[in-house]
């Protein structure tokens, strides 16, 4: 049995902490708003975030950041990207030597264009990062709750640490692999909701399946280029993390950022879409950040670039299909990494 704290009590965090404290282990859910953590331990479901799932009544439930993280062998991070960087400060004094980080969002902080692992590395003592992962790959979280056959991937610089992550997550429904692609990984998570925005869009307009297989398929390849540019392997885009994720949250009904993209391309405006949603599409803001990051690294992203033009620039979603449909003709690239 190991002492976890998951901080993040979202859809995704709550499963996560729900399935561990299932498996075993002694682990206490961090929530920012207060009376969720009072619904949680009075009730024992998260009715916001995870309706009609029964929480283990071994869970407990904090907002107290020195409670989540102090004594603990593990802390597990699924903070929405963009404050993640708020939080982990906010953990950092916490945090005993030893103890294994792993994060489970998926994102680009905004500001300054950096992964979750760049933004640790930057923030965290050496000794605390050499323990830092990232788990990833094709799991949507109500049907990782009901206990759905999952699989997913621990990623870190040192392969012991992904192994350790491994064997404390892994059960008979929720198998995990390890890479040591840790950029990679996190690229593969966070662009892959970019994709299913575009995917959305095209489902909304009613365009059929061929534009979505393009989609998905141009969507992975543009991925791969901003991910070896980062110094990524080409291989992970063809894993769980790559093609897995991508391919569940292009197609999935469960996914938020396909949902997003499908109202827009109903003709419904962002605006209106998000004062209508309760939980996070992480993919609208890491649209604006992989923009920008493509344009930063001269990285060719053409989707990527559609997807923000309709998100930020008020550009119509039947341009935009247009747009990429009439790009210069170029060769099909045989490997990840050329511009095609």
């Amino acid at each position: 049995m190991r002492t976890i704290g998951v901080i993040g009590a979202g859809s995704w965090g709550t499963t996560l902490a729900d399935m561990l404290a299932k498996k075993g282990h002694d682990v206490t859910l961090w929530a920012y708003e207060a009376e969720l953590v009072k619904e949680m331990a009075t009730t024992g479901v998260n009715a916001t975030f995870l309706p009609g799932i029964s929480l283990s009544s071994r869970l407990r439930f904090t907002n107290s950041l020195q409670e989540v993280a102090t004594g603990k062998d593990l802390i597990l991070f699924v903070a929405p990207t963009q404050v993640f960087r708020s939080v982990i400060t906010g953990v950092l004094p916490y945090i005993a030597e030893g103890t294994l980080l792993v994060n489970a969002a998926k994102g680009i902080e905004l500001n300054t264009l950096m992964t979750i692992s760049q933004i640790s590395a930057e923030l965290l003592p050496s000794t605390l990062y050499a323990n830092f992962s990232v788990l990833s790959g094709p799991s949507f979280a109500r049907e990782v709750a009901l206990e759905m056959p999952t699989a997913v991937v621990a990623a870190s610089l040192d392969a012991s640490v992904a192994q350790r992550v491994q064997e404390i997550f892994s059960t008979p429904r929720f198998r995990v692999y390890t890479n040591s692609d840790m950029v990679g990984v996190e690229l593969g998570g966070s662009i892959k909701n970019v994709i299913a925005i575009a995917a959305g869009i095209s489902d909304g307009m009613n365009l059929g399946y061929n534009p979505r297989a393009a989609l998905i398929t141009r969507g992975l390849a543009e991925i791969a280029r901003l991910g070896l540019a980062l110094g990524g392997q080409s291989a992970t885009f063809a894993g769980l993390a790559g093609m897995g994720d991508l391919v569940l949250t292009c197609t999935g009904d469960l996914s938020r950022n396909r949902t997003v993209g499908m109202q827009l391309g109903e003709g419904k405006k962002l605006t209106e879409i998000l004062a209508g949603m309760h939980m996070v599409a992480e993919g609208v803001k890491t649209t604006e950040s992989a923009y920008h990051l493509a344009q930063k690294l001269g990285v060719e992203m053409p989707i990527t670039e559609q997807v923000y033009q309709v998100l930020y620039k008020d550009k119509s979603p039947h341009q935009a299909m247009t747009d990429l449909m009439t790009r210069e003709l170029k060769a099909e690239g045989m490997e990840f990494g050329k511009n095609s």
